[in-house]
């Protein structure tokens, strides 16, 4: 037996156990670094990954550490003895090694592998192996949806005493692109019900969540959700404090460091998060570019079927809106340049990024559409008239006071820097991913004041030496970085002749 000491370091949706080399009970040579133990105390267990260490000012030879969230996962206080032995593998793993061999697996394969996800039997390191298998087109659309109905099934569920409850989703991949925080307080002051939970982000500068968390609290409880969207008929939160498809939080923090966002796997999250927070409605935004997740019409087509698919076998009724993805949305990129651009456009300001108002007013329009006392065709200019008459503001305050406020203010990172361009010319294209990865090196989404402010667009002349758009951080070597991948190569093409800019639009 072993004392229990709880050590203070974030490991992130991993168990991860501390032993001495020296250890007095357990001879380090049969517990390997990176091998999982199982720890045991006052009736409870858990599985965690094991590292040794060799300095007593972490852990003692008679001691064993527990990092932050193996600690708060065993439930018993510092200092009370503990046992440790080896754990046996999860039984799903043999599932996860004949997908790597190419098999197809079935539902009681994958409900089995969510089960091990959640309850953190797995490692990182297995997790990343069952992505990697399940990624590349792997899955026929059967399995998509058995990963999908598994992931919803495990875990907590929302449900609402109406008959339509709307969502709204982007699968992402486009900067800034903030129409859910203009969409959900629109919708909202109109009448309909629209809980958005929302996920922070795996792989751009910032999530729906990380952009509101500066404007209000987004860790809400069940049960504050719920008085929020009594009172408001809407809220704008983050679906992973509540539980909500929990496996999809644990496997968005593999997917984050390796940048892994598949097909499968997307459809899987985004259905299952609105499946878990009782919706029975959803307008899915897939923008498409030559920097997007989706590249042409045909990919984007195939991926609306899946959608359709896994949403009508789950009883969510999903309409597919295809939208321009050819340059960012809005002008700022990063958590609190976002959040400002929002307001702008809720405000009425004649700097207000008129691109982000039109597609916001777009998305809306079709959801209030859902509503079977508006006509079709006539819920854009509904949504015109709730955001032009201040409700969609008013309503918008009322939300955030609602959620309360931010859990600690936020400004815009004050080491900042401007990338000019190197010749004159008209703003051919800009590319979505490459100005992405500028706003992450600033520090963005971590550093919610970190990003990229975009002073031209698509369409827009641009003189020799002038400015295309500023670097916000927060540090000094975050900006540096930054600062060296946009001089290296901007993302701006420009061109002689004005190429004309694409407006929003649906197939």
């Amino acid at each position: 037996m072993l004392n229990l000491r709880r050590i203070g370091i974030d490991t992130y949706h991993e168990n991860v156990a501390f032993l001495h080399r020296q250890c007095t009970q357990y001879q380090a040579e049969a517990f390997q670094s990176r091998a999982k133990v199982e720890v045991q105390a006052n009736g409870r267990r858990i599985v965690a990954v094991l590292n040794i260490v060799v300095d007593d000012s972490i852990v003692k030879p008679d001691e064993l550490g527990l990092s932050v969230t193996a600690f708060a996962q065993l439930g018993v206080e510092e200092g009370r003895q503990v046992r440790v032995d080896h754990a046996k593998q999860p039984a799903s793993m043999e599932a996860i090694k004949r997908k790597i061999d190419g098999d197809r697996l079935s539902g009681q394969d994958y409900r089995a592998i969510i089960e091990d996800i959640v309850a953190m039997r797995f490692s990182k390191m297995e997790m990343a192996a069952f992505l990697v298998a399940t990624g590349q087109g792997t899955m026929d659309r059967g399995e998509v949806l058995s990963l999908t109905r598994a992931m919803s099934m495990v875990g907590e569920r929302l449900t609402w005493p109406e008959e339509l409850v709307a969502d709204k989703h982007c699968i992402g991949g486009i900067p800034n692109n903030r129409t859910t925080m203009l969409v959900v307080p629109i919708v909202a002051a109109h009448g309909m019900l629209i809980p958005k939970t929302s996920s922070r982000a795996i792989t751009s500068p910032a999530g729906t969540a990380d952009t509101m968390e500066c404007l209000a609290r987004v860790d809400l409880t069940r049960e504050e959700i719920e008085a929020v969207v009594r009172s408001e008929r809407g809220c704008i939160c983050w679906g992973g404090h509540m539980r909500l498809s929990p496996a999809d939080d644990i496997l968005i923090s593999v997917e984050r460091p390796l940048g892994i966002d598949t097909e499968g796997q997307m459809v899987a999250s985004i259905i299952s998060k609105k499946v878990s927070a009782g919706s029975t409605d959803l307008l899915l935004d897939i923008p498409i570019g030559p920097s997007a997740k989706v590249r042409d019409m045909r990919a984007a087509q195939r991926l609306r079927k899946l959608f359709e698919f896994v949403g009508d076998n789950l009883h969510l009724h999903v309409r597919v809106i295809i939208t321009d993805g050819s340059q960012p949305i809005g002008r700022g990129i990063g958590p609190v340049l976002e959040a400002r651009d929002v307001m702008a456009v809720l405000r009425g300001e004649p700097e207000a990024p008129s691109d982000l108002r039109q597609k916001s007013l777009l998305l809306a329009g079709r959801i209030l559409e859902f509503d079977p006392d508006v006509r079709g065709g006539t819920g854009y200019d509904i949504a015109r008239d709730i955001l032009d008459s201040g409700r969609a503001l008013r309503k918008m305050h009322r939300i955030c006071d609602a959620q309360g406020p931010p859990t600690e203010s936020v400004s815009l990172g004050a080491i900042a820097g401007e990338v000019p361009a190197t010749e004159a010319g008209w703003v051919r294209s800009i590319d979505c991913y490459r100005l992405a990865r500028v706003a992450r090196l600033a520090g963005a989404p971590m550093a919610r004041g970190a990003g990229v402010d975009l002073l031209k667009k698509r369409g827009e002349w641009v003189e020799q030496g002038e400015p295309l758009f500023r670097v916000h951080a927060a540090y000094q070597n975050e900006f540096n970085f930054a600062m060296k991948m946009a001089t290296e190569d901007c993302g701006y093409i420009l061109s002689p002749d004005k190429a004309t800019p694409q407006m929003e639009f649906e197939w």
